[in-house]
């Protein structure tokens, strides 16, 4: 398990990674920080909502289709139900709120 320190970091960097990925991938979104949340909004008002809890050091994603909660292991971010990817999750998500195909690539950081 990362110190509280580390995980601040490391999430700071994915979410700055999330939002570079959305500014380049020629998707429209709209993506506002704020403290602990990243906030990814399609052009019709639909939003997905990317949020780090730390005391559970867990990366949570908010959508129409639902929560999901995350947590590393061995390296990766998986939803502590079923084992999806993060990432994967995320562009299904966002796939789903622009109605067009989203990829982001893991992060590697």
């Amino acid at each position: 398990m990362m110190t509280e320190s580390e995980f601040l970091q490391h999430s700071d960097a994915l979410f700055a990674y999330i939002e570079d990925e959305i500014d380049g991938g020629g998707s429209d979104f709209d993506c506002q920080r704020a403290g602990n949340v990243l906030t990814i909004e399609a052009e019709d008002g639909t939003q997905v909502v990317v949020n780090r809890h730390t005391p559970n050091q867990e990366l949570w994603i908010a959508a129409k289709s639902g929560g999901y909660h995350f947590a590393e292991q061995g390296g990766q971010w998986l939803a502590t139900r079923d084992k999806r990817e993060f990432f994967a999750v995320l562009s299904e998500v966002l796939s789903d709120a622009c109605g067009e195909a989203v990829n982001i690539a893991p992060f590697a950081g």
